[in-house]
């Protein structure tokens, strides 16, 4: 079982920049890529960032490029997720997932892939 607490969120302006973390305790935090994905009220989740079990590898959907990056620090079993530029249509509830031991980074941007998720935290970005 991996557990998964997200902290960061909150309300800020066009162009601010946020530092969400993810807190996970459980088993092997190390051996499992990670993700963040993001839902909008009326929209489906969907995929930002994702870091591969050693953090060498990341991937991006093509929205949040160049004003994202995600991190990991193994040796504190958290990611993060750095956002700059914030757009209002970043604003969403932001969630961070982690796949099963052996999970294929293949389908890192795969929402069924990913077997453990967090609550959740609100980012809201005004214009």
């Amino acid at each position: 079982q991996v557990q998964l607490v997200e902290s960061g969120g909150g309300l800020v302006q066009a162009g601010d920049s946020l530092r969400l973390s993810c807190a996970a305790s459980g088993r092997a935090f190390s051996s499992r890529h990670m993700g963040w994905f993001r839902q909008a009220p009326g929209t489906e989740r969907e995929f930002v960032a994702g870091i591969s079990d050693s953090g060498r590898t990341t991937y991006y959907r093509d929205s949040v490029k160049g004003r994202v990056t995600i991190s990991r620090d193994n040796t504190k079993n958290t990611m993060y997720l750095q956002m700059d530029s914030l757009e209002p249509e970043d604003t969403a509830v932001y969630y961070c997932a982690a796949m099963n031991i052996g999970g294929s980074f293949g389908y890192i941007g795969t929402l069924t892939k990913y077997d453990y998720w967090g609550q959740g935290t609100q980012v809201t970005v005004s214009s």
